[in-house]
């Protein structure tokens, strides 16, 4: 008989990553099966959104808030924020299994972490749900403006991830300006539509694809954009890549198909393995945006809620993302090392000199 493979341990898995604490939240009353990752808190208490999926398994899960927490240290440290990393996923159909019972008792498992954990929304999930979490915890971003929060993020962050296809465009280019590119944008949510709305605005020649068929047409017609397959966006000779639905959507075998010279998108971990397709990336000359560094307006938007920031102050804080990656894309070069090894240097950086000046939150 075959040796039954053992599941990787759990310890073992939040080492690699380096992880403080993993919380497993299981209600049977509610039907909530919720994982929340805490992975730094150098630079204050852990901040990450809420992801509403049907994961395929509960491992899937568990390496997916592994993965996404521990980019969202680095996305705080980067951004200049002063907040360490968190993430959490409820494991779910949104469209079926999600109640209001069900994200209040989420919040009460938010509540008993006394403010080591923040949140805010994210796939799967809405400001009316965040609405939900308040009425049981303080730590929750992105509540509706009505109830004196920030609102829907998304507006932000595809201002971020627009100024972080400008900073791109104008390496590659020596221009910034971006009449006459073309992009591919997967995933049109909130924040990919948001950003064919602002590309459209500057007379970009965009394709947009999306795994609901009819989510396409809709963004298709209303901005005049063209309508592709999710089988044929590989297959199109455009500038520009902006995936902008879930990670990993940059990998070997697509990054042998890629025709564009920029991927610069919202989606998270993109990548499908930092180390090995960052490399691929900087060897086939195409010029990767780090996602957690364009993809920042949205958490800016939050801590700016936190911080009573004005909405002027806000814009100023997501519109720095442009000299952000500037400053990653001439380290990149200089020191001929992947995009991504030059992010994390910058973020690295960051927290060992604050660590310097206060001890962990």
């Amino acid at each position: 008989m075959p040796v039954q493979q053992q599941p990787e341990s759990i310890f073992n898995q939040l080492d690699a990553f380096g992880h403080k604490k993993v919380v497993f939240c299981s209600d049977p009353d509610t039907g909530l099966k919720a994982i929340i990752a805490i992975h730094d808190t150098t630079l204050g208490p852990a901040f990450g959104s809420t992801r509403m999926w049907s994961y395929r398994t509960e491992a899937d899960a568990l390496n997916d808030v592994l993965r996404l927490s521990k980019s969202m240290t680095y996305k705080c440290a980067i951004a200049g924020l002063n907040m360490g990393g968190g993430y959490s996923v409820i494991i779910g159909d949104s469209r079926k299994d999600k109640t209001e019972a069900l994200m209040r008792k989420f919040g009460r498992f938010i509540k008993n972490l006394n403010g080591e954990f923040i949140t805010s929304e994210d796939v799967g999930t809405s400001p009316r749900d965040m609405e939900y979490i308040r009425m049981e915890t303080e730590h929750v971003t992105g509540i509706p403006e009505s109830l004196g929060g920030s609102g829907d993020p998304s507006p932000v962050a595809a201002q971020g991830v627009f100024q972080g296809i400008k900073a791109c465009v104008k390496e590659q280019f020596g221009s910034d300006s971006l009449t006459g590119k073309s992009v591919i944008v997967q995933g049109v949510g909130h924040v990919g539509e948001h950003l064919v709305r602002l590309l459209r605005d500057e007379n970009v020649k965009v394709y947009v694809s999306d795994i609901q068929e009819e989510r396409i047409g809709q963004i298709a017609k209303r901005y005049g954009a063209e309508a592709v397959s999710n089988n044929s966006i590989f297959d199109i000779d455009a500038d520009i890549y902006a995936p902008c639905a879930l990670g990993g959507t940059v990998n070997t075998q697509t990054i042998n198909k890629l025709k564009c010279s920029i991927i610069a998108g919202s989606a998270n971990n993109q990548l499908l393995d930092e180390a090995e397709h960052g490399a691929m990336l900087l060897e086939k000359g195409i010029l990767f945006a780090p996602d957690y560094v364009i993809n920042a307006g949205g958490i800016i938007n939050c801590y700016s809620e936190l911080m009573s920031f004005s909405k002027k102050r806000t814009l100023q804080l997501t519109e720095n993302i442009y000299e952000v990656t500037r400053t990653i894309l001439k380290l990149s070069k200089s020191e001929n090392i992947s995009t991504v090894k030059a992010a994390n240097k910058i973020a690295e950086k960051r927290m060992e000199d604050i660590k310097k000046v206060k001890s962990s939150y």
